[in-house]
């Protein structure tokens, strides 16, 4: 069977872990970081200088919109894989032109 490749970047991996601990569970942070860090499923793409440059560009052409700069890094990251779907509840995918799982109304 063939599964398909999860990409995830640092700033993700990042908000997740960040989200785990400042609600005191530490233990499942390392262990969900670890199991992205280590998963043969997911592809993980470290934010390198020219990204987060270009996420940063993206982040100041859409003053009119309230996307944060790890969702703009995330749109060209999804744009330069070719990724039309993003696994995620946040509505700014689909106002950058994206598809959400679960689907957002």
């Amino acid at each position: 069977m063939n599964l398909p490749m999860i990409v995830t970047t640092s700033y993700i991996l990042n908000e997740v872990a960040t989200f785990f601990n400042s609600r005191n569970n530490h233990d499942k942070a390392v262990e969900i970081g670890n199991n992205i860090l280590n998963s043969s499923l997911v592809k993980f793409i470290h934010i390198d200088e020219p990204l987060f440059h270009d996420g940063w560009l993206y982040f100041r052409r859409h003053k009119d919109k309230s996307y944060s700069l790890t969702d703009c890094i995330s749109f060209i990251v999804m744009n330069q894989h070719g990724i039309k779907t993003a696994l995620t509840f946040d509505a700014h995918f689909i106002q950058a032109g994206f598809k959400t799982h679960p689907a957002i109304n």
